[in-house]
């Protein structure tokens, strides 16, 4: 993730938030397998998820399991970068919204 930008890590008590202007992914470590999810500005319908839910037109949240380290390959980093640029809410400037793409309000 630090590739992408930077990123606040955010322990909580059931899981690590990954938090850059809004929280974009969360993962909840369990002994055999990661859980957790990824808001993405669009639905993406893959097997990969376990769920997908959307809270709005432009905040989906993704809920998937790792069980093997492999499994971040290309299409799942290209997911991360996605979500942390909604994170970023970069998606709110090319939708007509307020923020720039740097992330400051004008």
């Amino acid at each position: 993730m630090r590739a992408a930008g930077p990123v606040t890590v955010l322990p909580e008590k059931t899981r690590i938030a990954l938090h850059v202007r809004m929280s974009f992914a969360a993962l909840m470590p369990r002994r055999r397998w990661l859980n957790g999810h990824l808001v993405l500005a669009r639905r993406v319908d893959s097997p990969r998820f376990t769920r997908v839910e959307t809270y709005s037109p432009r905040n989906v949240l993704h809920a998937f399991r790792l069980t093997a380290p492999d499994e971040v390959d290309d299409e799942f980093a290209a997911w991360l970068g996605e979500a942390y640029r909604v994170g970023r809410q970069e998606h709110l400037n090319r939708a007509g919204g307020n923020a720039s793409p740097t992330g400051a309000l004008p």
